[in-house]
C-alpha cells in the first residue's frame, strides 16, 4: 500500500466521519424539533387560547354581577363581585409569563391597564348604585362601564387572534427547520454514499487490483518457467548430443583440409562445411547458455557504462549500413549488474534494431531514472533503453517475441531476446518494450536501482 493511498484512506475515513457526524446532529436536530413542535401543538391550544377565553368568561361574570347589583343593590352581589374582581385581578399577573410572544405579552399588558380602568368605573357604578333607590336608572348605570367591558373583550379577542398568528408562525419556523434538516440529511446520505463508492473503487483499484494483476502475472511466470525448464532440460539434452559428435566432424574435416590443394573446389566446400560446424557451434552454445544461464556477478556500475561500450563495439559495424548509433539522456546513478551479461544484451538489442532499420537509419541509446511496476510492485528503477527507426513489430509477432527458438530472419536460431530475457531476469529486472508500425521499436531494461545510489 503506497503512502499516497495511505493519506488519501485516512482523508475518505475523515470525510466519512464528518458526514456521519453531520448526519447525526441533523437527527438528533429533527427529533428534538418534532418533540418542540409536539409539545407546542399540545400545549398551546390548552394554555394560549384557554387564557384568552377564560378571561373573556370571568369578564362577563363580573359584567352580569354588576347588573345585578345596580338592578336588585343586594349586598351579597357586590361582596361577590369585590371577590371576583381581586380573583380575575391575581390571575392576570399568574398567566403573564406563561406567554409566549412579545405580541401576546404587550396586549396582556393593555389588558391589565384597561382592567384597572374598568374597575375604576366599576367602583363609580358601586358607589352610585348605592346611594340610589332599587329599580332606579339601572340602564344609564350601566352604560358607565360598557366601554371600559366592551375594551377588555376586544382586548381578549386580540389576544386569540395573537395566539393563531404565534401558532402559525411557530409551525412555519418549524417546516422550514424541518425541511433544512431533510435536505441536509439526504444530502449528507448522498455525500456519504459517493465517498463510500469512492472508498470501494479506491480500495479495490489500490489493493484488489494490484493483487489480482500479481496473481495473473505469477501463474503466467509460473506456467512460462515450467515450460522454459522442461524446454532447457530438452535443449540441454540435445546440444549436448549434438556437440560429441560435432567435434569429432570438425576433426575429421581439419585432418582432410591438409590433404587438399588450397584453392581446389574440394578446399572450398571443405572451408563452407567449417564455416556451417561453426555455427552450429554456436548454435550449441547458445542452447547450452539459455539452458543453463549462469548467475550474474553483481557489481555497482554507472547505469551509462554498459551502454557506452555496446555503442563502441557495434559503431562501427553499424556505419556500414548507414547507421547512426547515437547516445543521449545518459545518467550515471548506480545499479548492480554484471557488465558483461549486460553488454550482451544490448549487443543483442542493438543487432536486432539494426536488422529492423536495414539501412539508413537511427539507433538511439538511453539511461534515466523512472518509476515502474516491477515484480509486482511499483518502485524506482534504471532503465537502459534501445530505440529504433525500423519497420516496428506487428501484432503476431509481439505474441511470440520472447518464446525461444521463435525467429523472424532466416538463419535466426530465435534464442536471442529470450536469453536476454532471462539475463535481465537474473538481474531482479525486466525487459519491456513498446513498438508502432512503420516507426519504429523501443527496448527498456529495467533494473532495479542500488540501495546504495
Amino acid at each position: 500500500m503506497s503512502n499516497v493511498f495511505k493519506v488519501r484512506l485516512g482523508g475518505f475515513a475523515l470525510a466519512i466521519l464528518v458526514v456521519a457526524s453531520m448526519i447525526g446532529w441533523a437527527a438528533h436536530a429533527s427529533w428534538r424539533q418534532f418533540d418542540q413542535l409536539n409539545r407546542r401543538l399540545n400545549e398551546m391550544p390548552i394554555e394560549s387560547f384557554n387564557t384568552a377565553d377564560q378571561f373573556r368568561a370571568n369578564l362577563q361574570e363580573l359584567d352580569y354581577v354588576l347588573l345585578r347589583y345596580s338592578v336588585l343593590r343586594d349586598g351579597a352581589d357586590r361582596e361577590r363581585f369585590i371577590r371576583g374582581w381581586k380573583k380575575l385581578d391575581e390571575w392576570i399577573d399568574v398567566q403573564r409569563p406563561a406567554l409566549t410572544t412579545d405580541k401576546e405579552k404587550t396586549i396582556f399588558d393593555r389588558i391589565n391597564a384597561a382592567y384597572d380602568d374598568y374597575y375604576a368605573a366599576a367602583t363609580n357604578l358601586l358607589e352610585s348604585a348605592a346611594n340610589d333607590s332599587p329599580g332606579g336608572t339601572t340602564v344609564a348605570a350601566f352604560q358607565q362601564i360598557e366601554p371600559e367591558s366592551s375594551r377588555l373583550l376586544g382586548l381578549g379577542y386580540q389576544l386569540v387572534t395573537a395566539h393563531h398568528d404565534s401558532l402559525a408562525r411557530f409551525l412555519g419556523d418549524s417546516q422550514r427547520s424541518l425541511r433544512f434538516l431533510r435536505r441536509l440529511i439526504v444530502g449528507a446520505l448522498v455525500v456519504l454514499l459517493m465517498l463510500l463508492v469512492s472508498l470501494a473503487v479506491g480500495v479495490y483499484r489500490e489493493m484488489v487490483m494490484p493483487l489480482r494483476l500479481k496473481l495473473v502475472e505469477s501463474r503466467a511466470i509460473i506456467e512460462r518457467q515450467e515450460k522454459l525448464a522442461s524446454l532447457g532440460v530438452l535443449a540441454a539434452g540435445v546440444a549436448h548430443e549434438i556437440r560429441n559428435p560435432l567435434t569429432a566432424v570438425k576433426a575429421r574435416l581439419f585432418t582432410q583440409q591438409k590433404t587438399l590443394e588450397p584453392r581446389s573446389p574440394a578446399y572450398e566446400d571443405s572451408r563452407v562445411i567449417g564455416k556451417e560446424i561453426d555455427r552450429l557451434e554456436r548454435i550449441v552454445r547458445n542452447v547450452l547458455q539459455f539452458a543453463r544461464p549462469p548467475e550474474p556477478n553483481l557489481v555497482m556500475l554507472p547505469a551509462d557504462v554498459p551502454l557506452r561500450e555496446a555503442a563502441e563495439l557495434m559503431g562501427p559495424q553499424l556505419e556500414k549500413s548507414g547507421i547512426r548509433l547515437r547516445l543521449e539522456a545518459l545518467t550515471t546513478e548506480g545499479l548492480q549488474g554484471d557488465l558483461q551479461q549486460l553488454k550482451q544484451v544490448l549487443i543483442n538489442l542493438i543487432q536486432n534494431a539494426a536488422d529492423s532499420i536495414g539501412r539508413d537509419g537511427t539507433i538511439i541509446l538511453r539511461a534515466r531514472r523512472g518509476n515502474e511496476r516491477l515484480n509486482g510492485s511499483a518502485r524506482p528503477v534504471i532503465i537502459l533503453e534501445v530505440e529504433d527507426t525500423g519497420k516496428g513489430i506487428s501484432a503476431d509477432v509481439q505474441k511470440r517475441l520472447f518464446d525461444p527458438f521463435f525467429s523472424t530472419k532466416d538463419g535466426g536460431t530465435g534464442l536471442g531476446l529470450a536469453l536476454a530475457a532471462r539475463i535481465v531476469q537474473k538481474h531482479g529486472g525486466a525487459l519491456r518494450f513498446r513498438t508502432r508500425l512503420n516507426y519504429g521499436t523501443t527496448f527498456g531494461v529495467l533494473l532495479p536501482v542500488s540501495a546504495s545510489a
